[in-house]
């Protein structure tokens, strides 16, 4: 049977794991985790629901806990409660006997669907012809491994949302222009924070296989952005952030860089998921946050401070509905399977996908 058949298989969650009680599937979790002892490690993404991260042994941003993963030598096994892309970028990083799972196979990513390598081959001519050698490709690790490969073959890196300015810096150091896929909104918001006006960004739309919006002379255009975007911080709004401040003028507004530029530009404060954790654990008891960002990681800090006064920016929740499809069934079907010596939903990317994604990896870290 090919890989690709036994993933195919291993997506559909067995009746025998459905209608569970809440404690059978704690007590057997916890089970399951106790007989792999120290051949597995759970990693737990910030976004996660709380009753599948605290099984986490490290929890963090996709890029953080996939270098954790990587440390991990003692362990065969990384069961990854997070999307697709990371439980890829864990199996680029692990070695190559190191097995990585993702519970659910459908725990994909919107804006990293964004980006089709097909797509983003035939946009690479069209910029080289217009061009020439002058273009550095540069993506977000929220993305495919093919993609990540990709820029690693074209001298590129990739970049988080904690170090995209550093990684800006170092790519414009390299070439005239960079093209920044697959979120445009992290990409013209740390460019703009970089000094570099709207006028010299343009847009290109991978679906109609041309630019979108260009303000500016061709000739001045330096950032290239692809049309992507993330579903939930693009939900966050401008009139959002009047309400907050009308009801109360002492709440601050953080967001996530992944939010649109006007947003951004209204709020308060914009980070990564990691600067937005660390602000709110630095605040003052009695400070006021109204937060942009998925509303797992919202509702945990505002468990874990109480002393301060935390909400979600918007009035709706804005759940990553793929990251949720990660729950407790799902969980322990993984890592009943691993007790039992029959693994599924493994990731695994291919050598050479492998070596050229590693490559723009180890640029990202050798840069920041």
């Amino acid at each position: 049977m090919s890989l690709e058949q036994l993933l195919v298989k291993n997506t559909s969650l067995p009746e025998t794991y459905r209608n569970l009680s809440d404690q059978v599937y704690d007590e057997r979790i916890q089970q399951a985790k106790d007989r792999l002892s120290q051949e597995l490690v759970i990693m737990g993404h910030h976004y996660q629901r709380n009753e599948v991260i605290r099984f986490a042994d490290f929890t963090g941003d996709s890029l953080e806990l996939a270098r954790i993963a990587e440390r991990q030598k003692e362990a065969r096994y990384t069961v990854f409660c997070g999307v697709h892309f990371m439980a890829e970028t864990a199996d680029i990083l692990t070695d190559d006997d190191h097995i990585v799972i993702l519970p659910d196979m459908k725990a994909g990513c919107s804006m990293a669907d964004m980006a089709d390598i097909d797509e983003l081959e035939e946009a690479w001519e069209v910029m080289q012809e217009e061009w020439g050698d002058t273009i550095i490709p540069v993506t977000y690790v929220n993305s495919t491994a093919a993609i990540k490969a990709f820029v690693g073959r074209h001298g590129g890196t990739t970049c988080t949302s904690s170090n995209a300015s550093g990684v800006l810096k170092w790519a414009f150091s390299r070439k005239k222009r960079i093209l920044f896929l697959p979120d445009q909104h992290l990409g013209r918001n740390t460019a703009f924070s970089m000094g570099i006006p709207l006028e010299q960004m343009g847009i290109w739309n991978p679906i109609q296989g041309d630019w979108e919006e260009i303000k500016g002379s061709m000739e001045d255009i330096r950032v290239l952005l692809w049309k992507g975007h993330c579903s939930v911080h693009t939900k966050f709004t401008v009139d959002q952030i009047k309400r907050v401040r009308e009801q109360d003028p002492e709440t601050k507004v953080i967001v996530h860089p992944e939010c649109t530029f006007d947003v951004v530009q209204n709020a308060d404060e914009n980070g990564s998921t990691s600067y937005i954790i660390q602000q709110i654990k630095n605040a003052p008891a009695g400070s006021k946050w109204a937060i942009g960002t998925e509303v797992n990681l919202v509702q945990r800090l505002a468990e874990n401070h109480p002393e301060q006064q935390i909400q979600l920016l918007s009035r709706t929740m804005c759940p990553c509905l793929t990251m949720n499809r990660i729950d407790r069934p799902h969980l322990l079907w993984a890592l009943e399977s691993l007790v039992e010596g029959q693994p599924v939903n493994q990731v695994s990317v291919d050598p050479e996908t492998t070596y050229w994604s590693r490559k723009a990896l180890e640029r990202m870290l050798s840069i920041v």
